[in-house]
């Protein structure tokens, strides 16, 4: 049967979207995570954060993605670079070691903890360039170092930022991650919610203004996908406990292949974190990893 006029108009529409789409998606050589200790998706609705609006507009986000239980750092953050929860990697307090922990990992990777996306990274391409720039010191302990280029435990946030920047000067690197710390404190010290708190997701997003323009001025803007998240948000001066202001996190995803102004309407968890970025560098994920890539945030299949 002969295709109509019509139909023949629809196939060449639609092999020019996906060749579009995945054109994009070969562009992604670099990706960077920006990591905000305690920022609530209520800090950002309450605060002036032109960045972070522009990044909504231009990328794929949602308010009610979720952390782990217990909503306290270390489980969180570790979820989120191990694409599994406690019951898998063990990290179940901010007490927990590589060699102290009350769970042991169900599996152990090439750093001899829970494979993280940096040590899936480096085994599956051994010539990516990676970056960890972190304002809490006890992030330093969550990953397979010997993996990572270059890594500084850094003195406030805007250090952080600016040791990134000047890394992408020499270096356009495959994978950085940078941690801010600063949220957080102002939460532990006048509570989530206040003018305060407010105050440090003003610094948080001038910060992140920073870092765009620092991968434009590297030269890396156009090839780079942009994740920011948090690990926690909070209630009153603390979290930890099990309230929808304390496990609620916002993610933020823009870049090549990725869709505009879109509001993400599936359920994201921070271990989605890890599996995106593995989806996004065509690796092949951890069978022990429970994230899956957070699909709908993308125009096309990214491979």
């Amino acid at each position: 049967m002969k295709s109509t006029p019509h139909q023949i108009r629809t196939i060449v529409i639609l092999l020019i979207l996906s060749v579009t789409s995945l054109g994009a998606f070969a562009q992604v050589k670099h990706l960077v995570v920006v990591g905000v200790d305690g920022l609530s998706p209520d800090g950002i609705l309450h605060a002036v954060a032109p960045n972070l609006k522009r990044l909504r507009e231009q990328g794929a986000w949602t308010y009610h993605a979720r952390g782990v239980m217990p909503t306290s750092s270390s489980p969180n953050w570790a979820s989120m670079i191990m694409g599994a929860g406690p019951e898998q990697h063990g990290v179940t307090s901010n007490d927990w070691q590589p060699n102290k922990f009350d769970i042991a990992p169900i599996a152990t990777g090439s750093g001899g903890i829970f494979p993280t996306i940096f040590g899936v990274l480096r085994e599956q391409r051994p010539t990516a360039v990676m970056g960890v720039f972190h304002d809490w010191n006890d992030f330093g302990r969550l990953f397979e170092r010997p993996a990572v280029n270059v890594i500084k435990d850094t003195d406030g946030p805007t250090n952080a930022v600016r040791e990134a920047v000047a890394f992408w000067k020499d270096n356009p690197a495959t994978f950085t991650f940078i941690h801010l710390d600063h949220v957080d404190h102002a939460g532990h010290e006048f509570g989530h919610g206040t003018p305060q708190y407010y105050a440090s997701v003003v610094v948080a997003d001038q910060l992140i203004g920073e870092t765009v323009a620092g991968l434009r001025a590297a030269g890396m803007w156009e090839q780079t996908v942009l994740i920011v998240t948090a690990d926690h948000g909070g209630k009153g001066k603390g979290h930890g406990g099990a309230t929808m202001g304390e496990i609620e996190i916002p993610w933020i995803i823009t870049g090549p292949g990725v869709r505009a102004g879109y509001e993400i309407k599936s359920p994201v968890s921070t271990c989605d974190t890890a599996a995106t970025i593995a989806y996004l560098f065509k690796l092949k994920q951890p069978d022990v990893w429970i994230g899956r890539p957070v699909r709908e945030a993308f125009t096309a299949p990214a491979n």
